[in-house]
């Protein structure tokens, strides 16, 4: 049987793409890297679309990872609800007439309540769901897992992600830089203290891939398990481009301080990072000069 993957033309989904081809993909635009691609214009569709499909193992990543979008403050504005929550509901509901091996849904490092946690942050450290509206509904998600719980589901609880894409415009700090000095030759950040635990996209997709084969249900971290600093990210990024890059004076969001454990992965998978900071950092650079110069 075959695994498919669900909305995959945005950050993550090209790279599981390109790294396993047997993988289909479902959704409204076809990734670049996708060998197999089904079309489906809308979630409304997708009951019918899946029902033509033999499949077993699904990756779901129909959602928004934008925090400026789905964080801004105006009335009525539900748009992390729509796209993060309601998706994953219609989702689950149809595989409850659909028997599945496994489903991956993701979530995010960000619940740890970071007045609470003990480093390194495994899964059964206290959450802190209500703190924006991105978060909140990363919450929800994981709540609707539960309460669909006959359904074998893994919640990945993805740390700060980065590597070369064609999904510009990205929120994350790594691509925003790396898109500045590739575009630019400039680029700034506002505040060098914040260290956090970043993984490279071609370790977190082997690290999904292989919890597909797992009898796992529930959240698991997927992070690199090592702690670097914004100044760190600075300092190879201006050594491997020659450019300067321009440093502000601004306040940092989230996580000042986070490093995820990542034993429950390891044990579950044999899964380690094969890339460090420096590595990803270096190819992540050059890969997006290779891609638009």
């Amino acid at each position: 049987m075959s695994t498919i993957i669900l909305g995959g033309s945005g950050f993550l989904g090209p790279q599981i793409l390109k790294k396993y081809p047997d993988i289909i993909s479902v959704g409204r635009t076809k990734p670049a890297s996708a060998v197999h691609h089904v079309d489906c214009p809308s979630i409304e569709h997708l009951s019918k679309v899946l029902d033509t499909l033999e499949f077993d193992k699904v990756i779901m990543m129909i959602g928004s990872s934008n925090h400026t979008i789905l964080n801004e403050q105006k009335p009525y504005h539900l748009e992390a609800i729509d796209k993060n929550l309601i998706p994953l509901t219609k989702i689950l509901s149809y595989f409850q007439q659909r028997p599945i091996k496994k489903l991956i849904s993701f979530s995010s490092i960000l619940l740890y309540d970071r007045d609470q946690m003990i480093l390194p942050v495994d899964e059964t450290q206290a959450l802190r769901p209500y703190q924006n509206n991105y978060i909140f509904s990363k919450y929800l998600g994981e709540q609707v897992a539960n309460f669909y719980s006959e359904i074998p589901n893994i919640i990945v609880r993805l740390t700060n992600i980065y590597g070369p894409t064609t999904a510009l415009n990205r929120p994350d700090l790594v691509n925003q830089l790396v898109e500045g000095l590739v575009f630019n030759k400039k680029a700034r950040v506002l505040n060098l203290k914040p260290q956090r635990d970043f993984i490279y996209t071609e370790d977190a997709s082997d690290a999904i891939v292989k919890l597909l084969h797992t009898d796992y249900t529930g959240p698991v971290n997927v992070a690199s398990g090592q702690i670097n600093s914004v100044a760190d990210v600075v300092r190879i990024l201006e050594d491997e481009s020659k450019i300067k890059i321009e440093l502000g004076d601004g306040p940092a969001t989230g996580h000042m301080k986070f490093v995820a454990d990542i034993s429950l992965i390891k044990k579950l998978t044999g899964w380690e990072p094969k890339f460090d900071l420096d590595t990803g950092l270096r190819k992540t650079y050059r890969k997006m000069c290779e891609m638009y110069h």
